[in-house]
């Protein structure tokens, strides 16, 4: 008789269908036509845990939600901001030529340009500015994907420490080792894999409760702490507020909440969102299929439901995805079910 062979390792995955809570519904004249599965998990002030939905223990992907904790890293490292330019450092904007001529003074300040970003060419999300594009002849460009910021700054951090720049994503670069160091400080867990991001820069799995802590470490932060990656967190939150525009764009889910409600958010693909509200609760969550219809929806609720945000303020929203039409009138919406 021979000895078994080992079995595999279990590949790495997120929650099940089996694990996740409905966190919203589509319904349509009555009728519930979709529903939007997911997890999520809110914080007290106190860092402590009011709710979980669902399974928040599980690893996910952050992807751009994970981009406050990448930007203090570098600026730690060295990367120099001005202003706005910190808001860019951990944006996924929409590519307007307001948000490009910021990526590029952020790359000049390093005798960088566009040809050393590693992310990929892509067109603007705005529509306006495609538009445009098109009209005057532009090809799209790097400088117009939505990660440029955080690749800028990244390259700057490079320039400052004298490391290398034509491989800075490298998972074994320094630059990325002192991000994962910085991860698994805040999030209180170990990172649990790591992938490529869509901007080819690489992204660690933490569960959605480490998140949230990431997130809760980062609004809190103060500009006169005595931890350098706490003072550089402040500045770019305060850098996201003072001008809401950069992280996403004009008329985006992410800048009207910031700009109505004073509450920080930050979206990223497949489904992830977090919100931080003035009044220090913090929510994490994923739509389990990827989806980000729900996402801004399904936050803001769990954070009224603990009373951190007004009601009628969040339904005075008009960029959220609510209403639902039928021909020329509205029958039915898009709707929290926690």
């Amino acid at each position: 008789m021979t000895d078994a062979a080992p079995s595999a390792p279990a590949p790495a995955a997120t929650f099940t269908a089996a694990d996740a809570v409905e966190l919203a519904v589509v319904e349509r004249s009555g009728f519930v036509e979709s529903r939007h599965l997911g997890s999520a998990v809110v914080l007290g002030p106190d860092g402590a845990v009011l709710r979980a939905l669902g399974d928040v223990t599980t690893p996910v992907l952050p992807r751009s939600t994970l981009k406050p904790v990448q930007a203090a890293a570098a600026i730690t490292l060295g990367a120099e901001l001005v202003g706005v330019q910190a808001a860019l450092a951990t944006a996924s904007h929409s590519g307007t030529d307001r948000h490009v001529a910021v990526v590029e003074q952020m790359l000049a300040s390093g005798d960088l340009g566009a040809d050393d970003l590693r992310c990929p060419v892509a067109t603007p999300s705005d529509s306006a500015t495609r538009t445009a594009m098109t009209l005057r002849g532009e090809a799209p460009s790097r400088l117009r994907m939505n990660c440029s910021g955080k690749h800028a700054t990244m390259l700057l951090a490079c320039r400052a420490q004298g490391w290398s720049t034509h491989d800075y994503l490298d998972p074994s670069h320094p630059l990325q080792r002192a991000i994962v160091d910085l991860v698994e400080r805040i999030a209180g867990e170990p990172v649990a894999a790591t992938a490529v991001d869509g901007c080819g820069a690489p992204v660690h799995a933490i569960s959605l409760t480490g998140l949230a802590r990431t997130i809760r470490w980062a609004t809190i932060a103060s500009t006169s702490s005595d931890d350098p990656d706490e003072r550089a967190v402040a500045a770019v939150i305060a850098a996201v507020h003072t001008d809401p525009w950069a992280i996403d764009g004009p008329g985006r889910e992410n800048t009207e909440v910031i700009a109505s409600l004073g509450t920080f958010a930050k979206g990223g693909a497949e489904g992830v969102m977090v919100m931080a509200a003035p009044s220090g609760h913090v929510v994490a969550l994923k739509i389990l299929d990827g989806g980000a219809r729900a996402t801004s929806v399904a936050a803001l609720a769990l954070l009224v439901a603990e009373g951190a945000l007004d009601a009628d303020a969040v339904a005075e929203l008009t960029t959220l995805p609510t209403d639902l039409r039928g021909g020329d009138a509205v029958v039915g919406r898009l709707r929290a079910t926690v």
